[in-house]
C-alpha cells in the first residue's frame, strides 16, 4: 500500500538561510511571481512561487538568526544553502506517520504551525501540519509530508501566473554515492519500483513528479560545469526541473551569465546555476 493512493508533489524547498532579501531579487529576475514574505510560528521566513498544484519555496531565517528556544530551526541554521526539501502532499499526517513507522523511516512525530497571510486587508492564518522522514534515510535533505489546513490561502490565481510561464515542477534530480539504495528507499516510500534508464540513471515516478537518482559521473554528464559538487556528502539534491508552458526556444532567460547566474541553453532545455545558493534549475518546454 502506498503512502496515499497516488502520491503527489506538494513543494520543493531551497534554503537561503539569512539571505532572503537578496534571494527574492534573484528569483524575480528569473521571471517568477513571488508571494509576499511569510513569517512562520516556527521562527522561519519564506517566499513561495505557486504553480498549478505544487510550488517552490525559498526558506530562511531573519538576519541575526531565528528566535531562540522552541522556535529555533536547527534544520535550517545547521544546513548549507541549496535545495534541501522534497515535500509530498498528505491528507492526514497522523496516518502518514504510522506508515513511516511501518517502513522504519519515521522521524519526529507530526508538528503543526502557521503563518499569517494578508488578503484583501484581512489577516488570516495559513495552517500546516507536517511529518518528516528520518534524516539518515535521505541524507540529501529534508523529505517530508505536508497537510494543508487552508490550501485556499496558498493556491491563489493571482500568485500562479509567472512571467516565465512555469506551470509545474516535473523532476527532482538526486546525486548519491549509493544510487541503487537511494532509489530503493524512494521506491519503498512511494510504493513504486525504481526503473533503470538507458543512461544508467534510476527513476522513481510518483503521481506527478519524476525522481531521478544518479551517480556523480551521470550527474556531471548531464550538467557539466554548472552542476553542484558532492564533496564529502553522501547524497545531494542536484537539480530542480520545471515545466514551462512555452516552447523552450522562446524562453528568454539564457542571457543571465552574471555573478548571480550561470546559464547554458540546449536544444530542449535551459540550465541555470545559482552559485550563491548552490542550486541548479533546469527549464524544459512543452516540446520535451
Amino acid at each position: 500500500m502506498s503512502m496515499i493512493d497516488e502520491l503527489q508533489l506538494d513543494h520543493v524547498v531551497i534554503n537561503v538561510r539569512d539571505d532572503m532579501d537578496y534571494a527574492e531579487g534573484v528569483f524575480s529576475e528569473l521571471g517568477f511571481n513571488i508571494t509576499p514574505r511569510g513569517y512562520h510560528t516556527l521562527g522561519s521566513i519564506n517566499h513561495l512561487m505557486i504553480f498549478g498544484s505544487d510550488y517552490l519555496e525559498l526558506i530562511g531565517f531573519p538576519v541575526g538568526g531565528v528566535v531562540t528556544g522552541k522556535n529555533t530551526r536547527a534544520d535550517l541554521t545547521t544546513a548549507p544553502v541549496g535545495i534541501n526539501g522534497l515535500v509530498f502532499k498528505c491528507a492526514n499526517v497522523d496516518k502518514t506517520y504510522k506508515k513511516l513507522c511501518e517502513l522504519n523511516m519515521d522521524g519526529d512525530p507530526p508538528k503543526a504551525f502557521s503563518r499569517p497571510v494578508e488578503l484583501d486587508g484581512k489577516i488570516q492564518d495559513a495552517k500546516f501540519r507536517t511529518v518528516s522522514v528520518r534524516s539518515d534515510v535521505f541524507p540529501e535533505g529534508r523529505v517530508y509530508f505536508c497537510e494543508h489546513g487552508t490550501p485556499e490561502l496558498v493556491w491563489r490565481d493571482d500568485w500562479q501566473v509567472h512571467e516565465n510561464k512555469i506551470r509545474a515542477v516535473s523532476e527532482v534530480v538526486i546525486i548519491a554515492k549509493e544510487a541503487a539504495s537511494t532509489a530503493d528507499n524512494y521506491g519503498r516510500l512511494v510504493n513504486a519500483a525504481a526503473i533503470e534508464k538507458a543512461d544508467g540513471t534510476l527513476t522513481v515516478n510518483t503521481g506527478d513528479v519524476r525522481l531521478t537518482v544518479c551517480s556523480l559521473d551521470q550527474y556531471d554528464l548531464r550538467y557539466g560545469s554548472l552542476g553542484s559538487k558532492l564533496g564529502d556528502r553522501s547524497a545531494l539534491f542536484g537539480a530542480l526541473v520545471f515545466q514551462t508552458e512555452d516552447q523552450i526556444a522562446n524562453f528568454p532567460y539564457e542571457n543571465l551569465n552574471t555573478g548571480d547566474f550561470l546559464a547554458e541553453r540546449h536544444p530542449d532545455r535551459l540550465v541555470v546555476r545559482l552559485p550563491r545558493y548552490d542550486s541548479v534549475l533546469e527549464f524544459v518546454g512543452l516540446n520535451v
